[in-house]
C-alpha cells in the first residue's frame, strides 16, 4: 500500500467522527510506525499484533489483493512457514532461510512477493507476528534492525489495550479494516 494511502485512511479516519479530527500523541505515534512499515516494505505487510492463542488483537494486512485472497481460500496459514517459525522464536528471518515443504514462499513469489523477513515479537501473554515483502530484492540487515525496532515498539505500545484510550482502540481498529480491506 503506498504511504499516501495510508495516510489517506488516516486522513478518512479522521474525517468519521468529529472527535477523531484531532490525533492523540499516541495515535499519531502509531500511524507513524505503520506509515514507517509501509515505506520500509514496498511490497506490503501483514502485521497481527498480541496475538492470543490464534487471534491478534489487531491485524493490517497490505499484502497485494489477490495474494490475500488466494492465501486465506487455500488455507496456507496451516503451513506457513513464516507463521510456523514466529510462534516459535523471537526475532527476525528472511523467507530465503525459512524451512518451506509446503512451497508457501515460493507460491508468495508469484504474487510478486519474492523476498521477505518474518519478524516475532513476544511479552508474557502475546505475541506479535509480522511479514514483510519487497518485489525486488533481499532486505538489507540494517532495513531488518529497523523493521523489527519499529514492530517491538507497536507491540510494546500497544501492549495493553486497557492502558489506550478508547479512541485509540477503535481507531486502530478502523484502521486495520481500512488498510486491510481498501474502500470498506
Amino acid at each position: 500500500m503506498p504511504l499516501e494511502r495510508l495516510y489517506e485512511v488516516i486522513v478518512h479516519l479522521g474525517n468519521r467522527k468529529a472527535s477523531w479530527n484531532v490525533m492523540n500523541s499516541r495515535q499519531f505515534e502509531i500511524s507513524k510506525a505503520l506509515g514507517d512499515l509501509n515505506d520500509l516494505a514496498p511490497t506490503g505487510y501483514a502485521l497481527g499484533i498480541h496475538i492470543e492463542y490464534t487471534t491478534p488483537k489487531f491485524m493490517f494486512q497490505t499484502y497485494p489483493k489477490p495474494w490475500l485472497d488466494y492465501y486465506s481460500s487455500n488455507g496456507l496459514v496451516m503451513s506457513d512457514p513464516m507463521v510456523a517459525w514466529a510462534f516459535e522464536h523471537v526475532g527476525a528471518k528472511r523467507w530465503s532461510d525459512l524451512d518451506d515443504p509446503a512451497g508457501v514462499m515460493k507460491k508468495a513469489a508469484e504474487f510478486g512477493m519474492k523476498y521477505g523477513i518474518v519478524v516475532s515479537v513476544a511479552s508474557e501473554d502475546s505475541r506479535t507476528i509480522c511479514g514483510f515483502a519487497n518485489a525486488e530484492r533481499e532486505f538489507t540487515d540494517a532495513e531488518i534492525a529497523r523493521i523489527e525496532e519499529t514492530v517491538i515498539w507497536i507491540h510494546d505500545n500497544t501492549c495493553d489495550t486497557a492502558e489506550l484510550d478508547d479512541k485509540t482502540v477503535a481507531q486502530l481498529k478502523a484502521m486495520s479494516i481500512l488498510v486491510t480491506h481498501p474502500g470498506s
